[in-house]
């Protein structure tokens, strides 16, 4: 039987690390690739049994490199330390691992809890990022530093998986917003575009609340919703307002401090 290998990315997250770990110890091996974390993360997920190791963060998508390259198993199953790996997820994986006909690459579905209650819609259900079970060899990540892609090492079509892992995106307010400024900046040196104005910042503001609000059906989630497409809002107008900010560079920096003394006759 083919044995799996989860890998988890973290940076500070004591609070959420405990439960990912349990919820992936069905796996034969598991691997914490951690960021030099400074609230105990690493030892904590030593003590339950993960195989830790540090790398320097350059984007995640190095980061998810390093950590494919640190697994040993031929399947490796790409958990987050905000996600849970379901019973149900656990046994479909085994399931598809045994399989003579199984592709190369699968996604997984996630069901995410926010605000006190399951979400929905607002592109939150059934949502997906990155690929997440796949063999190795058979995929790799590219260099984007924040919402980083995958390449694809096989010819095969992605499957995809029925069972939903179980995402905690935010454990309050303060890191939504914290992460909200945090992928802005990271996001700011992607954007290409010539000559931004904060009209284009705003436009892509707006049009990034209506689309999860809106045409994902936010609405429907109530609050919740309404904070998912806000903070959406949020994090792409300051992503295109930090560009202009690198581009403008020291135009939009304070002036020189003024010397009260030129235009003194002597």
């Amino acid at each position: 039987m083919s044995k799996i290998s989860i890998y988890i990315i973290a940076y500070n997250e004591a609070e959420k690390v405990a439960a990912t770990i349990e919820s992936a110890k069905w796996a034969d091996e598991i691997v914490l690739v951690d960021s030099w974390s400074t609230d105990g993360t690493p030892e904590l997920a030593a003590k339950l049994g993960a195989r830790v190791m540090q790398v320097d963060f350059k984007g995640f998508g190095d980061l998810r490199n390093h950590a494919i390259a640190a697994c040993t198993h031929e399947w490796i199953f790409s958990l987050d330390a905000d996600e849970r790996c379901t019973p149900e997820a656990a046994a479909e994986i085994r399931a598809i691992t045994k399989d003579p006909n199984a592709v190369d690459v699968y996604w997984m579905p996630r069901r995410n809890f926010f605000m006190g209650r399951w979400i929905k819609h607002s592109g939150w259900y059934p949502n997906y990022r990155q690929p997440q079970l796949f063999r190795k060899n058979c995929m790799t990540y590219d260099l984007k530093p924040v919402h980083e892609g995958y390449v694809l090492h096989s010819s095969k079509q992605i499957g995809t998986l029925n069972n939903p892992i179980w995402q905690f995106p935010f454990k309050n307010m303060a890191e939504v917003m914290h992460k909200s400024n945090r992928y802005s900046t990271l996001g700011a040196a992607r954007v290409s575009a010539p000559n931004l104005t904060m009209s284009t910042a705003l436009s892509h503001g707006i049009w990034s609340f209506l689309k999860h609000y809106i045409f994902k059906f936010g609405f429907l989630d109530g609050w919740a919703g309404f904070v998912i497409a806000l903070g959406n809002f949020e994090g792409t107008f300051y992503r295109y307002v930090k560009a202009i900010e690198i581009q403008k560079g020291a135009g939009w920096k304070a002036p020189a401090v003024p010397n009260h003394d030129a235009g003194r006759s002597g």
